[in-house]
Order: structure tokens, then C-alpha cells, then sequence
């Protein structure tokens, strides 16, 4: 049996993620499973470490924490794909952070007691990974969920400097906020497939996953074993018609609008003509004024336990 690597985030879900560690240890000692607990110190640490154990044969990574841990182990994982060669690395996940979004889109429960069940009977199953490169990161950002241009990465800045809203609600308010500054909207090219449009949005998301912000549904139809990404674009428009593509995206029907452009493909490039780029991936921001970006998805680049 493998031993089981616990990569756990204990800041996650503003803290509450440590507080799970006895159910964790309890589950492990009652099915006799090898495990280790290992908490992240620091930004960062959790690719480091994810890396690492990937490296060993005998060894099963497990994410313990929210979309930014999950997005750390899927780098790490990536880095130690490209050194093994001969292996596709595999990890599972326990949903136990705040968003949770990559969870949701990867079908895996918001529950401790089902995510364990799930970590020791379910089965690996191939996963694509989306690779960003540009702005802070000229040689690429591994993620798994989505990434977000514009609207949707400054809602997210917004929603991280609330201490006591968590959740849809977090982001719901860092909505609202946003909308009330409305920054204006850079010119921009995106070429994907063998299109190129030329448009001013609010927002662009490129998604692995299905939904961001735990509850805006950006890709509702997104597979993340297809190899494309679904992209969508909406229009920068008066205040009030921004806000109604907002409700829409909350039950994934922007797609239906006159000002909302989507689309699939394997590669994109976004180039700002005038204006800067907001970005993040998975959460973690790539760059608050970036001018290009090139994305690339990398079919069944890993494997999940589902």
C-alpha cells in the first residue's frame, strides 16, 4: 500500500483547515493506511514538497486545503512529471478550504468523510493541466481549474481582503465592490484556434473546471479530460449590464447574451493593445498589469483519485 502524503494548508478555509487534522489521523489509523501529515510553512512550500514526494515510487500526494493549495500540488506534480518521464504522477484531493472551486470541478465532494472514502477506494482517472506564461511568470504557472483577465481577478483581490466573509459570499461582495469602482477595460487581441478576436471585456476566463469564485459559473459545460479549454468573453458595458452578466454567470447562462462571446481551444494568446492584463490562475495572481499572455493546455497531463 502506498503511504499516503498529506500536503495540508493549515491557514486554509481561514484556519478551520488545521482543525481537521485528528479526523484525518483517525480515518488513516481505522483502515491501517501509511500516512504522514505535513503542514506548508509558506507560499510556495506546498510545490516544493509536492515535487518531491512525487519523486518516490511508494507514495500517493494528497492536497489538503483549498484552490491554492490545490494549485501548489498540481505545480509541483508538473515539475516532477517533466524530471520522471516514464510516469504520470497522481494525487487526491480533501476538500477542506474556502472556495474550493477545483473540487467542484473535478466532481469531488465538499465533505472530509466522503474525500477520504474517496481517497482510499477511488480510482485515478487523467486530468488536463493549463500552463500560463507571462506577466510575473515569463516561464509558465501550472494550473488546474481556470484562469481569469479583468473583472473576475480584481473581484478576487477584493474578496481576499475580507477577513470575516468566506466563500461565494466573499466573492459576491468583492462583486459588488468592483462594480461600484468599475475599472475601465483594456483593448485587447485573442487569438484561439484559428480565430482572433478584437475586444474591450470586462472579464475573460480560459477554464479547465467549471466554476470560479464559489458560485459564478464560468464554463458549466467544461471537461477537464477533453484537452481544451472553454473560453469566455464578456463585453465592457454600461454598469447595469455588466451586473445582469453577472446574475447570468451565477447560473451559467451568460453564454446566451448578445455581449458574451465563448469559444474551446488548446492554445490561446491575449495581447493588450492598450491597457494592462489583471490576472490570476486558480486564484494566485499571475500579474496585476500584465501586456501578454500565452496558454497552453496539456492533456491528461496528470491523474486524480475520483
Amino acid at each position: 500500500m502506498k503511504r499516503h502524503i498529506v500536503i495540508l494548508n493549515p491557514t486554509a478555509g481561514k484556519g478551520h483547515a488545521e482543525k481537521r487534522i485528528p479526523e484525518i489521523k483517525g480515518f488513516f489509523a481505522e483502515h491501517k493506511i501509511p500516512y504522514e501529515i505535513i503542514l506548508t510553512e509558506h507560499p510556495g512550500h506546498a510545490i516544493k514538497l509536492a515535487e518531491t514526494y512525487a519523486m518516490m515510487d511508494d507514495v500517493l500526494v494528497i492536497a489538503a486545503g483549498g484552490d491554492g493549495t490545490c494549485n501548489e500540488i498540481i505545480n509541483g506534480l508538473m515539475h516532477a512529471k517533466h524530471k520522471l518521464k516514464d510516469r504520470v504522477p497522481e494525487f487526491g484531493v480533501l476538500a477542506i478550504g474556502r472556495g474550493n472551486d477545483f473540487a467542484y470541478s473535478a466532481d469531488i465532494p465538499v465533505g472530509l468523510g466522503e474525500d477520504l472514502l474517496r481517497i482510499k477506494d477511488g480510482k485515478p482517472i487523467p486530468m488536463d493541466v493549463g500552463e500560463v506564461k507571462g506577466g510575473d511568470y515569463p516561464d509558465g504557472r501550472y494550473f488546474g481549474n481556470g484562469l481569469g483577465i479583468g473583472f473576475d481577478t480584481i473581484v478576487g483581490l477584493e474578496a481576499a481582503k475580507m477577513n470575516h466573509v468566506h466563500g461565494g459570499a466573499a466573492y459576491a461582495l468583492g462583486a459588488i465592490k468592483t462594480l461600484i469602482k468599475y475599472p475601465s477595460a483594456p483593448d485587447l487581441d485573442i487569438h484561439y484556434g484559428k480565430k482572433t478576436v478584437s475586444i474591450s471585456p470586462a472579464l475573460v476566463s480560459v477554464m479547465n473546471g467549471r466554476r470560479l469564485g464559489g458560485s459564478f459559473f464560468m464554463a458549466p459545460k467544461a471537461k477537464m479530460d477533453d484537452g481544451l479549454f472553454d473560453i469566455c468573453m464578456t463585453r465592457q458595458g454600461k454598469r447595469g449590464k455588466l451586473l445582469s452578466a453577472m446574475i447570468a454567470y451565477t447560473k451559467g447562462t451568460q453564454g446566451e447574451r448578445e455581449d458574451t462571446l465563448t469559444g474551446k481551444a488548446d492554445s490561446i494568446t491575449v495581447e493588450a493593445l492598450s491597457g494592462t492584463l489583471a490576472v490570476h490562475a486558480d486564484g494566485e495572481t499571475i500579474c496585476e498589469a500584465g501586456k501578454r499572455l500565452h496558454i497552453i493546455n496539456h492533456k491528461h497531463a496528470l491523474n486524480i483519485i475520483e
